[in-house]
């Protein structure tokens, strides 16, 4: 039996039904997003080669789901970073300072082996709450 109290966000993109998740959960006052990869409208990986332009994109479609869930930038308190080469920390860094500094969250950034494309730098997940 589906809780009322769950609001599941879809962003109709073909992996959610292919794979079974959605976007993001928004639990009563807590927000759960799915990892968000640097994807443009088309799906295709956004600036391929470009940290910083990939992380930005990131965020930009992060902050469009916190909105449709009656929520903006300000009410994250995590967010983690999967990165392929985390000696380009400064271009994720800089993104991330230039979304979030204005309301710090903790963070990780980690390296991780490989995303599902090769050409994907970065992946974002973020949990927000919301009062």
């Amino acid at each position: 039996m589906d809780d009322p109290s769950i609001v599941r966000h879809f962003t109709d993109t073909p992996w959610e039904p292919a794979v079974g998740y959605c976007r993001a959960i928004r639990a009563g006052n807590q927000i759960f997003m799915s990892g968000t990869a640097p994807v443009d409208d088309q799906g295709n990986t956004f600036a391929p080669g470009d940290g910083y332009a990939q992380a930005k994109r990131c965020f930009q479609i992060i902050q469009k789901t916190l909105r449709a869930m009656g929520a903006d930038l300000s009410n994250i308190v995590r967010t983690r970073m999967y990165v392929t080469d985390i000696s380009r920390w400064q271009e994720y860094g800089q993104a991330h300072q230039e979304f979030m500094g204005a309301y710090p969250p903790t963070t990780a950034m980690v390296e991780v082996s490989a995303l599902i494309d090769p050409d994907m730098l970065i992946e974002i997940e973020v949990e927000a709450l919301v009062f």
